[in-house]
């Protein structure tokens, strides 16, 4: 599963430490779910409240589902309850909880997976010390879930991120480090079999049916993203490939003649590009953090301070995240 080290502008712990949390990532998924399969094949059931009270939220009204888990509900909220202090930390830590006994490994790989992806939205938005505010849009980006479930742990992403430069804020296209690459990705999503007709103009036509508009040219914006990053590579003597690529998971790109230096992929060829990258089993890169931690330097970041700690305890806090 790929790391968001930077969604849109929130704050990131990855800016505080490149180097550091990738690998301290790779350790918390490994054990959690060696923990969560362990309990699985022992036929426990690990529960846990915000979960529980999640899938409360999620099965109201379907009394189908309901009655299938009610013996679980029923022996959790019997539980005497223990009070503990409220820890502001406790959104850092992740617990995968199994609800329910999946029928298959597979199965509960996705119900780990999917736990998972929430937790990384709290990772990738908050600090020991700081936190952001994550537009509930990004819980339902399926743009988002397949970045970060399709591919290696070595893989980083940065979506929809921010950078300030010069004091001017400019939103980049989705940036995905693979060990060897960078790939600069513009996502093009109008429903399901619509055809995008490239050309070098300014506009694109978008066919869909019957009907058909215009949009602008994506290539405009892939060449401003390359631009500013092999500026700041430059600046910061990284030698890191950069990738141009359009994008559509349920559409078709029809431009035969692209332009030398981009990539088109789209329904018919996303399965082959995703096969070559996912089965990439080189591990990190110096060069490959290298890059990111340049870019994610010129991050724009927008957070809160918790209300717990003040700014002299920041430096405290580093052991104690580990």
């Amino acid at each position: 599963m790929a790391q968001l080290i930077k969604l849109q502008d929130y704050v990131s712990r990855y800016e505080k430490d490149m180097i550091r949390y990738p690998s301290q990532y790779v350790r918390l998924k490994k054990q959690q779910w060696t923990k969560i399969k362990q309990q699985w094949e022992d036929g426990g059931v690990y529960l846990n409240e915000e979960e529980i009270q999640r899938f409360k939220e999620e099965v109201e009204g379907k009394d189908g589902i309901l009655k299938r888990f009610k013996k679980i509900l029923v022996r959790h909220e019997e539980e005497p309850e223990v009070e503990e202090e409220p820890d502001e930390s406790d959104d850092l830590s992740f617990e995968p909880s199994v609800y329910y006994k999946p029928e298959t490994l597979d199965d509960l790989k996705h119900l780990y997976l999917d736990q998972l992806l929430q937790f990384q939205l709290k990772w990738a938005s908050s600090t020991l010390t700081e936190k952001s505010y994550v537009d509930s849009k990004y819980h339902r980006d399926d743009h988002l879930k397949f970045f970060l479930q399709r591919f290696p742990d070595t893989f980083l992403l940065m979506y929809e991120p921010i950078l300030l430069l010069k004091k001017a804020p400019v939103e980049l296209e989705v940036l995905l480090f693979t060990p060897t690459a960078l790939w600069c990705i513009s996502l093009l999503d109008q429903g399901e079999d619509t055809v995008f007709v490239g050309s070098t103009e300014r506009f694109w036509k978008v066919k869909k049916g019957e009907s058909e508009h215009t949009q602008l040219n994506p290539l405009i914006s892939l060449d401003r993203t390359a631009s500013i990053l092999q500026q700041i590579f430059d600046k910061n003597d990284v030698d890191f490939t950069i990738h141009k690529a359009v994008f559509s998971r349920t559409g078709y790109v029809d431009f035969p003649d692209i332009p030398y230096g981009y990539k088109v992929i789209d329904k018919r060829s996303i399965q082959k590009w995703h096969e070559q990258q996912r089965t990439m089993s080189s591990p990190f890169k110096h060069m490959q953090m290298k890059a990111a931690r340049s870019i994610i330097e010129y991050a724009q970041t927008t957070s809160v301070k918790r209300m717990q700690w003040s700014e002299a305890d920041e430096e405290l806090l580093g052991e104690h995240e580990e």
